[in-house]
């Protein structure tokens, strides 16, 4: 393909499911991605073509085709028999993506009834914990690499899932209890609650909030405390999660301004996690950071901010290049980290997709760096490309 894959809502989308009408982008076999000929679905010949090329499944451009489903399909086809650890990989994703699906409904459902003044129902959040602590338990590559995907105008609702994934991960790297993770997946769920009674102006500026702007914005930690004493059955470390994001060890956070040791382990890693899923965000004034710039600055804050031994215990947990993060070899090619599991943090495996070097789309090869004489040269971010990665994914 010649011109730059848009991020403007691309399907992806089983072969058996294509239809005429439809603008392919791209074609998928077990284990490549080939970013040419692209065009529309004029007969159903082209749809057996491409199942006997053992294409397993494409990507659809809605804003270009005169026939496009009506959502995603909840499964993905995949083709050949030899590619199980394939197969496994993108039924785990697709497992993710709709179990992050679920989770921004259900946050963007208890945000609204909390503005009504409704009490938030506990048990539905737990539930949801416990289907994100087995999903990461599962396959932990898989959830993350979905998580990864960002959107700067979903970014209240993602922002709250994203945290609930970091603390499960890092309370899982930390080896805390399964009932700790899931007060901290709850916790995580509801940190910024107190924001739907932010106004909606300084909550969405883009650009620097003044003085006052600021002050209303850290309001919402004391319209938190409420919301969290009228929650039944809502744990001390969940509301801790919640109240205590904003705090730091000199006591100069808010809002409670608690120092050293009245900030517990628990209340420790949400400030961290917070900080950092915020970092390498897209936000409405702010491109999103790599990783590795965003572990500089955590560090940055330490010791008078965040606990400098956690930090680094963090920087462990999610590694140099975390799954999902992107990153440029030693060849040129720039691509999504994979697979970091039972692997050092130098050799994983590399999904590549483009050549910084010729500026154009490569075929997607999985690069396994065990086996490779590549190296990753540094980590890089989504802002730096001059295309969107997001297909990819």
């Amino acid at each position: 393909m010649t011109e730059t894959l848009r991020k403007a809502d691309l399907i992806k989308l089983p072969v058996s499911s294509l239809e005429i009408g439809m603008f392919v982008t791209a074609i998928e076999n077990s284990e490549h991605v080939m970013v040419t000929n692209a065009g529309r679905i004029s007969t159903m010949d082209l749809v057996v073509k491409l199942k006997n090329k053992g294409v397993s499944f494409v990507w659809i451009d809605p804003a270009r085709s005169s026939f496009t489903p009506e959502k995603p399909p909840t499964a993905i086809a995949i083709v050949s028999d030899t590619a199980n650890g394939i197969k496994n990989r993108e039924l785990a994703q697709q497992q993710a993506i709709e179990l992050l699906h679920e989770a921004k409904g259900l946050v963007r459902k208890v945000l609204s009834e909390t503005f009504e003044g409704k009490a938030i129902d506990v048990t539905k959040v737990e539930a949801l914990a416990e289907n994100m602590i087995e999903s990461v338990m599962d396959n932990a590559d898989a959830f993350k690499c979905v998580s990864a995907l960002r959107s700067k105008d979903a970014y209240l609702l993602e922002h709250s899932v994203n945290v609930a994934v970091l603390l499960v991960t890092f309370g899982r790297y930390l080896d805390l209890s399964r009932d700790m993770l899931r007060q901290l997946a709850v916790g995580g769920i509801l940190h910024d609650v107190g924001k739907i009674k932010v106004d909606s102006n300084v909550l969405n500026k883009p650009g620097k909030l003044t003085p006052d702007e600021f002050e209303h914005m850290k309001l919402h930690q004391v319209y938190a405390i409420p919301i969290m004493s009228e929650a039944q059955g809502l744990s001390q470390v969940s509301k801790d999660v919640c109240l205590m994001h904003h705090e730091k060890l000199d006591g100069r956070g808010y809002p409670r301004g608690l120092k050293g040791e009245q900030l517990p382990l628990h209340g420790r890693m949400s400030c961290i996690v917070d900080i950092y899923d915020a970092l390498t965000a897209t936000r409405c004034y702010k491109e999103a950071m790599s990783p590795s710039a965003a572990f500089k600055i955590l560090l940055s804050l330490t010791p008078f901010h965040l606990d400098e031994s956690l930090v680094y215990e963090f920087i462990r947990c999610i590694g140099v290049y975390p799954v999902g993060s992107l990153v440029e070899l030693s060849d040129g090619r720039v691509g999504i980290v994979w697979e970091t599991e039972g692997r050092d943090v130098l050799h994983p495996v590399v999904k590549c997709f483009y050549s910084n070097k010729h500026k154009h789309y490569t075929e997607v090869a999985l690069v396994d760096l065990k086996k490779s004489e590549l190296n990753i040269e540094r980590g890089i971010s989504p802002s730096s490309m001059s295309v969107d990665p997001t297909p990819f994914y």
